[in-house]
């Protein structure tokens, strides 16, 4: 089945041709007409009730006709100003906040994610290890005294997870006024030093989308991660991060559920980002590596159930490529390039020609191997896409 993917118009996204979400749905859908003064943020692949996908033949959404939700939430996401200082609850949590507050928690479900870059991507990832935090804030003397002699006397004397909460705690819940005047002295008088800290870009827009925002001054306690296209991060449960610029397909549990605390216009919910995000800064945060298969395939396999992602790339002159799957409801988005893609259905065996944009439901009968097959004689361009699906590749 082809499908729709359902475009999200998030004020953050990118706008016009520029996002990487508009130059899909051009592609993947005749009808889609673009606006270049529109933000185009974020594409949803899969059975959400917030944006599930259109199958194209029929014009039934995805879940009526499956008759069932996937485990898993496909995206992809074109961010041009920085996304919220945020968590994801875990499962317990999502429950309970989804019972008592379900207009803004909307499902009871959690939210572990995997984002792969798709161009340069920045985002800011976990806690940095708590020396450099107490660094950063010995050196910029406006945070020093706006966290306070305790809390800075704290981390001098013992830098480990239980400082770094008091600390940040203390950030977190301090008044906007004085959020305010201390990001508008470091940003006056700690030019040099935001400078040799590779800050000073980041800082300046950050501050510029989000002024005087308690988020601007997260960047001296988190790890600012720099992705090329390809490299990943994922984020389990309660790990706080905020992705910042670049485009990226992201793939996590079928939930929308977010714990906000700053840079955003949206509901701030402090108190429960503070009681639910893990402390934990022992080490750096690093690149989620792939499993590579063979030459074409390489498997993102987290640590959970829920999800995977396969990337798929094969070579121009490769006449035919079979992949090996197993009996999973699977999404199959395309980057570049184009191919006959040929798999079993219910009814029968079936063909269809696969481009940039083109997005389909892989059915569990299509197992145990699909395969990609040359779409014409002439074809001279690498193919890519990635197929999100139920992480079998996970052993209990």
């Amino acid at each position: 089945m082809e499908l729709t993917g359902w475009v999200k118009n998030y004020d953050w996204g990118r706008r016009g041709i520029k996002s990487a979400v508009a130059q899909l749905a051009m592609a993947n859908d005749p009808d889609f007409r673009l606006n270049e003064e529109e933000p185009y943020a974020e594409m949803w692949m899969g059975t959400h009730v917030c944006g599930v996908s259109v199958v194209k033949e029929t014009g039934e959404t995805l879940d009526r006709v499956l008759k069932k939700d996937l485990s898993y939430l496909f995206k992809v996401l074109s961010i041009n100003k920085a996304l919220s200082i945020q968590v994801h609850p875990n499962k317990c949590e999502a429950e309970r906040l989804h019972k008592e507050r379900p207009e803004i928690y909307k499902d009871p479900n959690h939210k572990p994610e995997l984002a792969i870059a798709l161009t340069p991507f920045l985002a800011l990832v976990g806690f940095l290890p708590a020396d450099d935090i107490r660094d950063n804030i010995d050196q910029f003397q406006p945070l020093s005294k706006l966290i306070g002699s305790e809390a800075v006397d704290q981390i001098h004397q013992s830098a480990d997870g239980q400082s770094v909460k008091l600390c940040y705690e203390k950030l977190m819940k301090t008044e906007e006024s004085e959020i305010a005047k201390c990001i508008a002295e470091i940003a006056k008088d700690y030019q040099k030093e935001l400078k040799s800290n590779n800050l000073l870009e980041v800082f300046t827009q950050i501050n510029k989308d989000f002024p005087g925002d308690v988020g601007v001054l997260s960047l001296f306690f988190l790890n600012l991660i720099r992705l090329q296209p390809g490299q990943a991060i994922y984020l389990g449960a309660n790990e706080i991060h905020a992705y910042l610029d670049g485009d990226c397909v992201e793939c996590m549990a079928c939930s929308d559920n977010v714990i906000r605390a700053g840079l955003t216009p949206k509901y701030k919910d402090v108190d429960q980002l503070l009681d639910s995000v893990i402390f934990d800064s022992a080490q750096q945060r690093k690149e989620f590596i792939p499993y590579r298969i063979d030459e074409q395939v390489q498997v993102y396999i987290p640590p959970v159930s829920d999800f995977a992602v396969i990337s798929v790339s094969i070579d121009h002159a490769l006449e035919s490529y079979k992949l090996a799957i197993q009996a999973y409801g699977s999404i199959l988005i395309v980057l570049k390039g184009s191919r006959t893609l040929k798999l079993k259905t219910q009814q029968g065996d079936k063909e269809i020609v696969v481009s940039r944009g083109s997005i389909v439901y892989i059915p569990v009968e299509a197992a145990p191997e699909i395969e990609f097959a040359l779409a014409g004689d002439c074809e001279d361009e690498d193919f890519s896409g990635y197929i999100a699906t139920s992480n079998y590749f996970r052993v209990p």
